[in-house]
């Protein structure tokens, strides 16, 4: 598990030791994945994390930096952004032995407020088999961690809370169709 150190100028970007750390877990997930697109899927969660920083005009915690996106302060940076935004990056790299999946953690839990986040699985692959690619947690800086280990949160599957809660009744499929929901 790698976070990134905060800088006192504003965010900062992900070193190469830290990019290679993130690209051999990534690595590790399955025999099945390419080194190549391993390193390229580390280095933009880096380089996203950091150009998503500076758009939201992140310059305080993750939770204050809500307030301040609720208050019409700053244009984006709640985690569902975050997680919206790094995907659809992550999405667009073209890759073939990997693939994205979103999570909902603390949907159930009426203390806390749900958290979103990305998931980098290998390809048909099940979400809990990934690494959580997390910038808000850190108010811009990148968490990342095998999903088995990150502790902090218990990650379902994001369609499965949204269809809990009524909010979709289907799921948009990667490749754009619309398909049924599961027959549970």
């Amino acid at each position: 598990m790698i976070v990134t150190a905060c800088g006192t100028k504003g965010p900062v970007r992900g070193t190469e030791a830290e990019i290679a750390a993130l690209a051999a877990s990534i690595q590790r997930l399955s025999p099945d994945v390419d080194p190549a697109e391993a390193t390229r899927a580390a280095r933009l969660s880096y380089t996203a994390t950091h150009q998503l920083a500076l758009a939201y005009e992140i310059s305080d915690t993750a939770l204050i930096h809500n307030a301040k996106v609720n208050a019409g302060q700053r244009p984006r940076g709640l985690c569902y952004h975050w997680a919206e935004d790094i995907q659809a990056r992550l999405d667009s790299a073209g890759f073939q032995t990997l693939e994205t999946a979103r999570a909902i953690a603390n949907a159930d839990n009426p203390i806390l407020i749900d958290h979103s986040t990305t998931i980098i699985v290998p390809k048909g692959a099940p979400m809990q088999a990934g690494v959580v690619i997390d910038p808000w947690r850190y108010g811009g800086r990148l968490f990342w961690a095998p999903v088995p280990q990150d502790t902090r949160y218990d990650w379902r599957p994001r369609e499965v809370v949204l269809r809990e809660k009524g909010r979709i009744k289907y799921v948009q499929r990667t490749e754009g169709s619309l398909a049924p929901p599961p027959v549970d």
